[in-house]
């Protein structure tokens, strides 16, 4: 545990990608939450934009954890190049 927290905190590649990842992930939810009670919903441009700035796993599980954007193939591509990203970011500043 010790060695992940040192790993966290030097390098805040893992801090950047966690939280964007989260934020994806709950961004998600609450937009599933809104799109069932029939009220104000998340833009797709912004869902589309943090998916793709990194966001892309926290998105994916999501959508498949909360059934939320399942049909549209420019989500599922959002999602891969956002994990493509996550993995080029940890490739090149790890």
């Amino acid at each position: 545990m010790k060695y992940l927290w040192n790993e966290f905190v030097r390098n805040p590649i893992w801090f950047y990608l966690l939280i964007v990842n989260l934020y994806t992930f709950g961004l998600m939810g609450y937009d599933k939450r809104q799109a069932i009670r029939h009220k104000w919903r998340v833009p797709e441009a912004n869902l589309l934009f943090i998916s793709g700035i990194g966001g892309g796993a926290g998105g994916l599980l999501a959508s498949r954890l909360f059934h939320h954007k399942t049909r549209k193939q420019k989500f599922l591509i959002a999602f891969v190049i956002g994990i493509v990203v996550d993995c080029l970011l940890i490739l090149f500043y790890h």
